[in-house]
């Protein structure tokens, strides 16, 4: 199925979204026993940098290419590139090796979890601004007679 190729920021938003929030959602529940305002720094460590070193700088790319696809109709899962897919593909793997594993403790997948959950989130949420943007930049060229 083909969209426009604006909808694809609205795509990756989406499913950039409900993967940080369910990410997101296994630390909390790992912080059960473990709330403390160390650990809480560490995942806020954690965020930072995996958002301003990684996904701040996937969503720019991603935004960058989409904007220059020469196409205005694209397949929907267009709204990433093949290397990208296998790098998600990666990461869920052994997200969901180590956690079933048991090899790494409780307080890890909480503080570890949190951090890459929110930094998750966040760029599902700046996905949709660019859609947003990219949506009031669309309107203002239109002509009106």
């Amino acid at each position: 199925m083909k969209v426009n190729r604006n909808w694809l920021l609205a795509i990756a938003s989406l499913v950039w979204f409900i993967a940080g929030f369910n990410i997101l959602r296994i630390g909390v529940q790992a912080y059960k026993h473990s709330v403390y305002l160390s650990n809480v720094i560490l995942s806020v460590l954690v965020f930072s940098i995996f958002y301003i070193f990684i996904f701040s700088r996937l969503v720019k790319k991603h935004t960058i290419r989409i904007r220059a696809l020469e196409s205005e109709k694209q397949y929907f899962w267009n709204f990433f590139d093949k290397s990208s897919f296998l790098i998600m593909a990666f990461m869920m793997t052994g997200g969901i090796l180590l956690r079933y594993s048991g090899v790494v403790p409780t307080l890890f997948i909480a503080v570890f979890y949190t951090g890459l959950g929110a930094a998750l989130t966040m760029a599902g949420i700046m996905f949709g601004v660019n859609f947003i943007d990219e949506k009031k930049e669309g309107l203002k060229n239109e002509k009106i007679f």
